[in-house]
């Protein structure tokens, strides 16, 4: 229907202009969707938080506080904003932009739905994409998403303030230390599969079936591609870079109003490309065993894949969600320990494992319980490891030589 319609109304344009009506449109799409989506989220991690906590969220602006984004957005726009004598005026207004910018141009090679075979531009079908068959789509998500970090350095460094100086160089510590591990995580993914292709991957997965999904061959990269990505979004446990008991804000201290609101929508709109790549890279993305199958044809198979696929992205958000109040904030050196201790070694661990069973041209599905050995084993190894460095109790107060009571000193 969608399709037809889009038909008719090229028949009304310029042959000139075709090409370019679906990638706008799409694109349109994509960030009305995004504004929307993320302002909700909102809403519905501090209605998650509220629930753990055992305590009311937002219930006051329309029923059941729904309307709480909406009032929100305007305390935003009306908000005086705010901007210090003492700041680099130019790269302080400039910092919240690279953020979204670099955000929203990673999603650009996300699919968020199933997309059509030899798609060519003006031929009126829906790309479910904004920039299809790029090969290396992994590689310009990784490479677009680092850049985001900018933002925060340079609205730190803007700020010239000690508390945003000492955030910003915590997140450009955080990001070199996690995009180490986040860029090994699909080098194994990458050999299983013989392409970088987001896409390719996604279609490799659903013309196998449910045992095709890259998470019984790759459960290790999963983890450390999930606790990476976690990290380089700067959501907690690695909010580092602005932890407000030591750094009042970090990077963002001296910020109000909409531009602060704009850092914010970054970082959501990082959550929700990461709930994305996780669902498509190693859960199968659109497909579902009997109602999604890449041979499905039937009135409304593209809307079920659509549903299946933000099915899977909105339990993955919903996780992120609750790890936010379930795990204590780390300390730094912690952070970097993980990073280089913990998820570096097993990352190439995994690379090796791969390499070894695609050599030896074993079963693939070894690497299932080797992958599942190894991480087990690191657990063993690490907790053991950090016994002799447990913090000891007040020592024990031994009682007096004499009248068997203790002397005060």
């Amino acid at each position: 229907m969608f399709e037809q319609v889009f038909q008719w109304i090229l028949k009304w344009l310029p042959e000139a202009v075709h090409p370019y009506v679906m990638p706008m449109l799409v694109i349109a799409i994509v960030l009305q969707v995004n504004l929307g989506v993320c302002s909700y989220l909102i809403l519905l991690e501090r209605k998650l938080s509220a629930w753990m906590q055992d305590r009311h969220g937002p219930n006051r602006v329309g029923p059941m506080g729904l309307f709480q984004p909406v009032a929100d957005m305007l305390k935003l726009l009306l908000k005086e904003d705010v901007i210090p004598g003492h700041v680099n005026k130019f790269l302080f207004v400039l910092a919240p932009g690279i953020s979204v910018f670099t955000t929203f141009l990673a999603f650009a090679v996300v699919p968020f739905g199933p997309v059509p075979d030899g798609l060519t531009p003006g031929d009126g079908k829906f790309p479910f994409i904004i920039a299809p068959g790029i090969d290396l789509g992994i590689v310009f998500i990784f490479a677009i998403g680092s850049l985001a970090v900018y933002g925060i350095i340079l609205g730190g460094w803007a700020s010239n303030n000690k508390y945003s100086a000492l955030g910003c160089l915590r997140a450009s510590a955080q990001v070199v230390s996690y995009e180490i591990p986040l860029g090994m995580s699909v080098v194994g993914l990458a050999m299983l599969n013989s392409t970088m292709s987001i896409e390719k991957i996604l279609l490799n997965q659903a013309n196998q079936g449910l045992i095709g999904w890259n998470i019984w061959y790759q459960p290790l990269a999963c983890i450390i591609f999930f606790i990476a990505a976690m990290a380089e979004a700067q959501r907690l446990p690695f909010d580092l870079a602005e932890c407000e008991q030591e750094l009042i804000g970090g990077w963002h201290t001296e910020y109000s109003a909409m531009k602060w609101g704009l850092f914010f929508l970054a970082e959501y709109t990082h959550v929700i490309t990461i709930s994305f790549l996780t669902s498509i890279l190693f859960f199968g993305g659109w497909h579902f065993p009997l109602i999604a199958e890449a041979d499905s044809a039937y009135a409304g198979a593209t809307a079920v894949k659509v549903f299946v696929l933000l099915s899977k992205v909105f339990a993955v958000i919903i996780v992120i969600q609750m790890l936010r109040w379930t795990i204590p904030r780390f300390r730094f050196d912690q952070l970097m320990s993980l990073a280089w201790m913990g998820l570096i070694p097993l990352a190439t661990i995994n690379v090796v494992l791969v390499m070894f069973v695609k050599q030896f041209e074993l079963n693939t599905l070894w690497l299932f319980p080797l992958s599942i050995a190894t991480f087990v084993i690191a657990g063993l190894m690490a907790t053991q490891s950090s016994r002799p460095f447990a913090r000891r109790g007040p020592a024990a107060v031994e009682p007096a030589a004499h009248g068997g009571h203790a002397h005060a000193h």
